[in-house]
């Protein structure tokens, strides 16, 4: 029964649905309180209420309140809710915040839900590290083969432009 829920839970959580969630916020991944307590089927108040219980085991790089500024400028982002949404600045949670989260919470649906953030976590880290990858050969191609493409591109210039060649003159000269 419990692998049930565990597919459930799953298969609600696709990596598209957590990475929509996921915000860049002073530098760092982050995930809102309240999209966590959706995804944990609870409600920001008592995921807070779990946090404040434990705070403890959430420093400042696992979790911090925005500051107005942040707040102001993610409220433009996304917009608030229908109902008005609230004035409360909201906590951000990082990758090793939202670990210590399951910690907290004592459910099997929190270790579920976990687990499939951890994987979306780990996903963009492999997209972010690939990309860079693929960078840093481009460069390394780039400074590789410039002294070869300048050869090609002399060779052209000088097929396009050739020296102007003195000519011979045929026959006698006569000196005066």
């Amino acid at each position: 029964m419990q692998k049930n829920k565990s597919v459930q839970v799953s298969s609600y959580l696709s990596h598209e649905v957590i990475e929509r969630k996921i915000y860049l916020i002073r530098g760092k991944k982050v995930m809102l309180d309240r999209d966590l307590a959706n995804l944990y089927g609870v409600t920001t108040g008592n995921l807070n209420k779990a946090v404040m219980r434990n705070l403890e085991r959430f420093p400042g790089d696992f979790m911090f309140q925005l500051n107005p500024h942040e707040f102001k400028s993610l409220v433009f982002q996304i917009g608030r809710p229908n109902r008005g949404g609230t004035q409360i600045r909201p906590r951000v949670f990082t990758d090793y915040g939202i670990l210590m989260i399951s910690s907290v919470l004592h459910s099997q649906r929190a270790v579920q839900v976990n687990i499939e953030i951890m994987r979306t976590f780990i996903r963009i880290k492999e997209i972010l590290l690939t990309h860079k990858n693929l960078q840093k050969k481009i460069d390394e191609m780039e400074k590789k083969y410039d002294g070869h493409f300048k050869l090609v591109f002399d060779a052209i210039r000088e097929i396009l432009h050739p020296e102007p060649k003195t000519k011979k003159q045929i026959g006698f000269h006569v000196k005066y």
